[in-house]
């Protein structure tokens, strides 16, 4: 049986800053049927200068012209506040997640809260010196891709690998936010899963849930995408997001795919089975034929009916007698029939 996809909402920084935000997320993601909510720590002065620019994408998504510092710094949660956070995500029953993005907030989250699992960010994919820090942590990881080769892919698997033996999961993702679906190239998560045999999701940035449902029917067993109260909001992620009623639609989508996915067997159905009998051909009589008449091909022609013999039976009986009259369009059964000896 296919295993469930596990499927992550990415809070990340939609909150805005407020705790009351925050919370309703949570609230969303769990009335979505979300696996995990998930958000991002930081200590703004340890991931950016102070003279860092936004990318286009973050001034466009914000309508600010601020510096990159400023705009993060507003989005900057305290530890005190992700406690409560991760407390209240227990209280909703929904999983929390958080990736880190600097060594202090991976302490925290790892240590302090005792998260089960580490996400990290496509931005750390060629820091190594923090992927080997993460991986030390001894704790399932799933690694983002965005804006990578297969070498640098390849480069930050060895260097994971090397010191951790917990499972590892890569994300295929395209880092522009909201992303069109031709920079996608989703079957990069299959040349993923190919070459480093690893289980594969995708980390989705683009409008919709089309890209996503994709994913799962190519094997993704993880799907990450950002969740909003509204994607109208000022943030550099809303506008990529998707909106409750929209993410609750998509959850549904992907466990009904994976319903559709099935085992792989192919193998009529009960309800087919039922449906076989009436749709199938069975042979029937073309012409009257006379009792003691031997079958031949042209006596015969191939017609729906809840009587008779399958079509593909036919060849057993060709050459045998008739035991009885047999009038045009009767269906033919055994027992009409004897052999020529």
């Amino acid at each position: 049986m296919i295993q469930p996809c596990y499927i992550i909402a990415e809070a990340g920084v939609n909150h805005n800053g407020s705790f009351e935000l925050a919370c309703k997320l949570i609230d969303e993601a769990k009335k979505a049927k979300a696996d995990a909510v998930k958000f991002q720590t930081f200590k703004t002065e340890k991931i950016l200068t102070q003279s860092a620019f936004m990318a286009d994408y973050q001034k466009t998504n914000t309508g600010s012209d601020i510096s990159q510092f400023e705009m993060v710094k507003r989005l900057e949660f305290s530890f005190e506040k992700f406690k409560a956070l991760k407390a209240y995500a227990e209280g909703a029953g929904i999983a929390f997640l958080s990736t880190p993005d600097d060594e202090e907030s991976l302490d925290f989250l790892s240590d302090t809260l005792d998260l089960p699992l580490i996400k990290i960010g496509s931005g750390e994919i060629t820091n190594l010196p923090f992927l080997r820090k993460i991986a030390n942590k001894q704790k399932p990881i799933i690694l983002s891709t965005g804006m990578s080769t297969l070498g640098e892919v390849e480069r930050s698997v060895r260097v994971i690998q090397s010191c951790n033996s917990k499972k590892l999961v890569l994300l295929h993702c395209t880092t522009n936010y909201p992303c069109p679906p031709e920079e996608v190239n989703l079957r990069a998560m299959l040349t993923l899963k190919q070459a480093f045999s690893l289980d594969v999701g995708y980390s989705d940035h683009t409008l919709g849930s089309e890209i996503s449902i994709a994913a799962v029917a190519l094997g993704a067993k993880f799907i990450e995408k950002h969740l909003t109260l509204n994607h109208n909001l000022s943030g550099p992620d809303h506008a990529a997001s998707m909106e409750p009623q929209q993410f609750s639609e998509m959850t549904r989508q992907i466990r009904a795919t994976e319903r559709a996915l099935g085992n792989g067997i192919k193998w009529p159905n009960p309800s087919e089975e039922i449906i076989k009998s009436s749709v199938r051909r069975r042979v029937v009589a073309a012409s009257n034929l006379p009792a003691g008449h031997q079958l031949t091909i042209s006596d015969l022609c191939f017609k729906r009916s809840n009587k008779g013999i399958f079509v593909e039976h036919l060849d057993q009986i060709l050459g045998m007698i008739t035991t009885c009259d047999l009038k045009a369009d009767n269906p033919i059964e055994y027992w009409f029939l004897t052999n020529t000896d």
